[in-house]
């Protein structure tokens, strides 16, 4: 059975003073919550502080990008040698990435590769713009980026189920408020597990936890995390304010009926 999973995506958001007080004001709320996997993704600056924060707790972290390269004349970048002493996730191809700083398919491919080879898991972003959304070709857009960006990974040998995490993300829901609906989203994370089912085998796609996000709250979170075919969340702008993303791990435990 899946482990349901939430991660809070920060964003360009917090100091590292404000990523400490954040940390502190739903730590042990968070920490009390059974039978989810919970990552808080805060920006580089604020790692080394929440990755010692979150030390014996249950809470996970993970980072918001990274380069393919593990060192180098790379000005401003950070490697996976860098992340993987702090980090066990980091999120790779988010529309942010792909649309304000150029990363195309092929980029993505490659910081995938480069997080599985540092032992780091990715949590692989995917998702149609509005005009791709209502030229309906949402299916042909997401089956290009799951292709493209799991191009040429041995699933075998990484174990791939338990070290990939897939987070459907529309992208004209992003930071919007305007969530896609329950049923429209659970058919688009079905029809992803059918294409990772193509690439590799069913049972690795039954077995990968795939995402919703995309003004993700606590008041809508049932609405997505009821289908079977979602697992859980990435959450962005509710994920910076500590009681609603308390709130959001909550009810996706006690929808996926495995809190204490």
């Amino acid at each position: 059975m899946r482990i349901p999973f939430v991660a809070g995506n920060w964003k360009m958001n917090t100091t590292a003073t404000e990523a400490e007080k954040l940390v502190l004001e739903m730590l042990e709320k968070l920490d009390r919550i059974s039978g989810v996997e919970k990552v808080l993704c805060p920006p580089f600056v604020s790692l080394v502080a929440v990755s010692m924060m979150l030390q014996g707790s249950s809470i996970k972290l993970g980072a918001q990008n990274m380069y393919f390269e593990a060192k180098g004349a790379y000005t401003g970048e950070i490697s996976p040698l860098m992340l993987r002493e702090l980090c066990e996730f980091v999120i790779l191809g988010h529309s942010e990435r792909r649309w304000y700083f150029g990363e195309t398919d092929e980029i993505v491919n490659k910081k995938v590769k480069a997080a599985l080879a540092n032992k780091l898991k990715p949590i692989l972003c995917v998702g149609e713009r509005l005009e791709e959304n209502e030229a309906g070709k949402t299916e042909e857009v997401v089956n290009r980026q799951v292709t493209a960006a799991l191009n040429g990974i041995e699933p075998v040998v990484l174990s791939i189920a338990k070290n990939l995490v897939i987070a459907y993300e529309p992208v004209w829901a992003i930071g919007t408020g305007k969530a896609a609906g329950g049923e429209q989203a659970a058919a688009t994370i079905q029809f992803i597990r059918d294409v990772v089912a193509k690439l590799w085998n069913k049972s690795i796609a039954q077995d990968l936890r795939i995402l919703y996000g995309g003004s993700v709250t606590g008041a809508n979170i049932a609405e997505f995390i009821s289908h079977p075919e979602i697992d859980g969340a990435l959450v962005g702008g509710a994920s910076l304010k500590a009681e609603e993303f308390v709130s959001i791990v909550e009810k996706t435990a006690e929808i996926k009926g495995r809190k204490k």
